[in-house]
């Protein structure tokens, strides 16, 4: 299957928007490992969040495929990045006696949200 032309950012929503969903269903898959990061300062069960954030994921990553909600998914993946950073902020702390591949994979995952942001405003800016 080819995907379609990246001018008006359809490709970008594509990828993003699957990529969403598949780690959507993860969360309800496989809720231990996003519990586990979840950090305990929050003070919301880390089950709630994981399911939260999991059916998040699933929504917007739903409403990016669709060129009629990508707009507002686009911002709401936005919203999304930003709050979870905590958590990945959190995975850091919660490595730190892993062996040393799950830290550097922590570390190296903190600015990895600096071009899904990006990504995702750009998706913004070229929906209709």
């Amino acid at each position: 299957m080819k995907l379609p032309s990246t001018s008006d950012g359809t490709r970008q929503a594509y990828v993003m928007g699957s990529a969403l969903i598949a780690m959507g269903v993860l969360h309800f898959a496989a809720p231990k490992g996003f519990d586990s990061i979840i950090p305990a300062e929050i003070g919301v069960p880390a089950r709630t969040l994981t399911y939260v954030s999991g059916a998040a994921e699933l929504a917007i990553g739903t409403g990016l495929l669709a060129p009629r909600t990508r707009k507002v998914a686009a911002l709401a993946a936005i919203a999304l990045f930003v709050a979870v950073f905590p958590a990945n902020i959190n995975t850091v702390r919660v490595f730190r006696d892993k062996p040393i591949g799950y830290r550097l994979g922590a570390i190296a995952r903190l600015p990895l949200q600096v071009p899904m942001i990006t990504s995702a405003w750009q998706v913004f800016a070229r929906s209709r």
